[in-house]
């Protein structure tokens, strides 16, 4: 998409991307934007999309990437290295900082790479450095170089203290000397222009043996060095030289080793730039509720329940589209209305979507191939150029239609204004025909009765207008499509005060024609108000009725529960009885003798039919209701298929089908489950009672601890093991258990508490309290089985 820097100044779109950067969390992010431009094509948009999808699914499923506070942009700092060839050790730490994240976050991505492949794709933009930090390690955290960083460096270092520490020695015994203390300020060794003095009163100048090297800031005294600790200082002065040459040196070597790899560095910084820029969106997302749009092949907008990015949300939301049913939308209605707020809230948000930023719209609103967005918005009045605000339009609109096609969309406010209204609205209707003929998208606003009329009648053209209460006097902002609006100006006046006689002399003086097009204008707006709110008592009473419907299908499924639930209780005690009969039918043929046990045995075994039949009967019952409790439109079940076991919170997946039994795996568990007890875990089964048959191949765990210590893990080392171990000490019996996370940033706390309320067996998880660790522990309690 082309945006000329004219129409970002236009639409404010630098204000815009000042909400982003509020989010951003370092001036790299503000650098991205700062150099962001809009997609070029479709393709790399639906690319910018993924890749900011795919970084909002990692977020919300693994937790923030690593970030550092403190970054900053090299760019420059590598610029002024090319000719100095030297990088102070602050600056080379800022390096070595970026460097270090960007490795962390090539790192993390890298271990996800399969589930994240758009973010492990871009990650590698991010080189290798290990070479780079090996060198860079040689900086203490504030910059300095450490003693090790060379061999010299640590030579010159260790000859330094060893001088100082003469220095020393020999001051304390000057300082301590009876012969030399009267004449001394204070007993003091000071550092003065790299040499060690002493503070001499004015009085002994004279008799002091050293040299004067400075006076104190009272003048009463004067820094002297002693004669003895001359050779000393020298050696000392020395040695500070060889250092700071040796440090040099050492700086030198790595700013030019960086600067062999300037491409990479900046390839690195605009990674993590984008990183920044995207957590900003993000966060926008997440705080402001904005969504990205869908993206179509075609050119049109259709932009639903959206809001000014810089009125917030107070601002009057608005559904708004141009190019699916027709190609171009008229709006009008009164100045101050709101139609020129509507034209750039559309501006704005087609240019959003063409930077793969989020809208401040609702889900289901698309933007498709639109390639580029010239606009005529405002008075622009030149003294320098000698033109007038007509001119400023045609010269604005004479370059529009140099540029327009069927991929641009073309903002028009006030069309056909500055001149006399007949030639002007002549003028804008013959501007809209010409562009219609072109297929470009336009939005225009108008005041001028005939371009009301041509947008009424003509193909490919739709009307809309800006709500005005007559009562209040005021615009509601809202937008009404296919509805043109009045001006409101002869009401406005009367109601503000304007002598009757002279509202109806200028009502006479409008045309007939006119009168006829504001009478049709105002019976379709009041048309449109009563069908508005027809639709939302409609809207009223349809949410009403499916409520209505909701509470009695609950309640019928309630009942329907119940009633089975008594005819399988019955069902199980009449077995119970059966099976108590037989075993005490057989305890008497025991006792019987001669041919009363033959008969016995005749007679019982014509009551075990019987039996029998009744068992098949009860049998056949229950798999009636156990297969419909399964929807009829349920596709059936596969290996791979996540699932919950009827009657239980169990929920796992199938591992194998074998006949009319499944092996479900739920977590470390393997169950072997009739087919008929298993659902797919969206299906809603609630209320359903136990049924038996599920066979649970597991063995109780010896030794489990009663907590689990994270703490100081990553998100992807620490779940794993809290799971296994939440599953064990289950089957170990425990009622309640402690994991240990710490408090940290929070990002591990809270993929602990996730992760618990994903176990079904897991009935309560809370932070600990007051002697039990506070936010950094996460106590578990377990259903009682």
């Amino acid at each position: 998409m082309k945006l000329s820097k004219s129409l970002r100044s236009l639409l404010e779109l630098d204000r815009v991307f000042d909400l982003f950067a509020t989010r951003c969390r370092s001036d790299l992010g503000l650098l991205a934007l700062l150099r962001l431009e809009p997609a070029s094509d479709l393709d790399r948009l639906r690319a910018r999309q993924e890749l900011l999808r795919s970084f909002l699914d990692y977020r919300d499923r693994k937790g923030d990437l690593p970030w550092t506070d403190g970054l900053t942009t090299i760019g420059e700092l590598l610029e002024e290295a090319k000719s100095s060839v030297l990088l102070a050790g602050e600056e080379l730490l800022l390096i070595r900082n970026l460097l270090f994240l960007a490795t962390r976050i090539r790192g993390s991505l890298s271990e996800e790479k399969e589930a994240f492949p758009q973010l492990w794709r871009f990650s590698r933009k991010i080189r290798e450095f290990d070479e780079e930090l090996q060198a860079l390690s040689v900086l203490t955290d504030d910059g300095k170089l450490y003693d090790s960083a060379s061999t010299a460096l640590s030579r010159i270092r260790r000859s330094l203290d060893q001088v100082r520490g003469r220095i020393r020695r020999e001051g304390q015994a000057l300082l301590n000397n009876p012969s030399v203390q009267g004449m001394l300020q204070d007993r003091l060794l000071a550092l003065r222009n790299g040499r060690f003095v002493v503070l001499v009163k004015q009085e002994h100048i004279g008799s002091f043996p050293g040299i004067v090297i400075d006076r104190s800031v009272s003048g009463n005294s004067l820094y002297m060095e002693p004669t003895s600790l001359v050779p000393l200082n020298n050696a000392q002065v020395t040695l500070l030289q060889e250092e700071r040459d040796e440090e040099r040196r050492i700086l030198q070597e790595l700013t030019e080793a960086l600067l062999r790899r300037e491409g990479a560095l900046l390839d690195a910084e605009a990674a993590l730039g984008w990183f920044d820029m995207a957590h900003g969106a993000g966060e926008i997302m997440s705080r402001h509720r904005w969504s990205l749009p869908e993206l179509a092949s075609k050119p049109f907008f259709d932009l639903k329940v959206l809001r000014h990015p810089l009125l917030g949300p107070q601002a009057v939301p608005i559904d708004i589209q141009c190019g699916r049913r027709f190609r171009q939308l008229v709006v009008t209605g009164p100045n101050t209305g709101g139609k020129t707020v509507a034209l750039k809230t559309a501006g704005v948000a087609v240019a959003l979507a063409w930077y793969g930023f989020p809208l401040p719209a609702s889900e289901g609103s698309v933007v498709g191939d639109i390639a580029s967005i010239v606009a005529d918005i405002g008075d622009e009045q030149s003294i320098e150029q000698n033109l007038s605000t007509f001119s400023a339009h045609l010269k604005k609109i004479i370059a529009i239609l140099d540029e327009a096609d069927e991929k641009t969309l073309v903002l028009l406010d006030e069309l056909g204004a500055g001149t006399d209204p007949q030639e002007g609205a002549a003028l804008g209707i013959a501007i809209l025909e010409e562009l219609l003929e072109r297929k470009s998208l336009v939005l225009a606003t108008t005041h001028h009765n005939p371009i009301k009329r041509y947008a009424l009648t003509a193909g490919g053209i739709e009307t809309a207008s800006v709500e005005f209460d007559p009562d209040s006097l005021s615009p509601t902002y809202r937008l009404l499509m296919g509805i043109p609006g009045r001006s409101n100006a002869l009401l406005i006046a009367s109601r503000l005060g304007l002598p009757r006689t002279v509202v109806d002399r200028a009502r006479r003086a409008l045309s007939e024609e006119g009168n006829a097009m504001e009478d049709l204008i105002g019976r379709l707006q009041d048309k449109q108000a009563y069908l508005d709110r027809l639709e939302g008592e409609l809207a009223r009473e349809k949410g009403e009725a499916s409520r209505l419907k909701e509470s009695l299908k609950e309640e019928l499924s309630r009942l329907e529960t119940r009633r089975e639930g008594l005819i399988e209780e019955a069902d199980r005690k009449a077995a119970a009885i059966l099976d108590d009969a037989e075993r005490t039918a057989r305890s008497l043929l025991k006792d019987l003798q001669g041919a009363a046990v033959s008969a016995a045995h005749r007679q019982m075994a014509v009551g075990k039919r019987d039996v029998d039949r009744l068992r098949v009967e009860a049998e056949r019952r229950n798999s009636h209701r156990r297969k419909a409790k399964v929807p009829a439109d349920v596709a059936p079940l596969k290996v791979g298929d996540t699932v919950s076991v009827t009657g239980s919170a169990l929920k796992g997946v199938i591992a194998e089908i074998r006949g009319e039994k499944a092996q479900v795996q739920a977590g470390s568990l393997r169950l072997d489950v009739p087919l008929d007890q298993l659902h797919l875990a969206s299906v809603s089964q609630k209320g359903l009672s136990p049924q038996g048959g599920v066979k649970i191949n597991v063995s109780r765990p010896q030794g489990i601890p009663s907590s689990l210590m994270v703490r100081g893990m990553t998100v992807d080392e620490a779940l794993p093991l809290v799971e296994r171990y939440l599953d064990q000490a289950y089957r170990a019996g425990y009622s309640e258990v402690t994991v240990i996370h710490g408090r940290g940033t929070g990002v591990l706390r809270k993929a602990v508490r996730e992760l618990c309320k994903a176990i079904p067996y897991v009935e309560e998880q809370r932070l600990g309290g007051p002697g039990e660790g506070g936010y950094g522990v996460t106590v578990v309690r377990f259903r009682q089985k």
